[in-house]
């Protein structure tokens, strides 16, 4: 089979959702989220990309701290809410139920399985987007989301985005265990 070009939109999708929580002029303000991902395991660093005109990003920079919250797939509404209206001209915060943890004051989402409390550690400047990077200052979970004490994504069931047919997704099945299953390729 040969293979086509195709739209360079498709890349690394599915990609899961998290609603990022930051002060904006002292308020709570929310913003759906789908560009993150882990930058550093020791300390455990957090990188998300926002485009420079999300309302957020200066109460980021303000703040200096940034929260994770991860929604569960039956929160697709009010996630897709926060990424389709602007913090300058809607109260986000009015939808959830907001905590602050111990360490950065960031805000966070009590009605999301879990919460990560990141202080902001640096900022890279992209052409048309703000590559925020925070360093994990706590992680928070309901217990009823936790197995051994760690997050069971199947108790979770974390929002996904797929691009570019703009689809909000559910976890599906398990299908292998990390660095264990390409074990049988390894030769003698």
């Amino acid at each position: 089979m040969d293979k086509v070009e195709i739209s360079s939109e498709t890349i690394l999708y599915p990609m899961p959702c998290c609603i990022v929580g930051t002060l904006v002029d002292n308020r709570p303000n929310y913003l759906a989220v789908a560009w993150l991902t882990m930058v550093n395991p020791k300390p455990p660093c957090i990188g998300i990309a926002l485009n420079k005109v999300h309302y957020s990003n200066g109460g980021i920079r303000q703040s200096g701290s940034f929260s994770v919250n991860i929604p569960s797939a039956d929160m697709v509404e009010v996630t897709d809410y926060c990424g389709v209206v602007s913090g300058r001209r809607y109260d986000k915060s009015k939808e959830f139920e907001t905590f602050y943890g111990k360490s950065s004051g960031a805000p966070m989402i009590k009605e999301c399985p879990y919460n990560v409390e990141c202080r902001l550690i640096n900022v890279v400047d992209l052409p048309s987007n703000e590559l925020f990077i925070g360093e994990v200052l706590a992680v928070y979970s309901d217990e009823r989301y936790l197995t051994e004490g760690v997050p069971d994504m199947k108790k979770v069931n974390p929002l996904i985005l797929s691009m570019p047919e703009r689809s909000y997704l559910a976890l599906g099945r398990r299908v292998g265990s990390a660095w264990e299953a390409g074990r049988k390729l390894i030769r003698k």
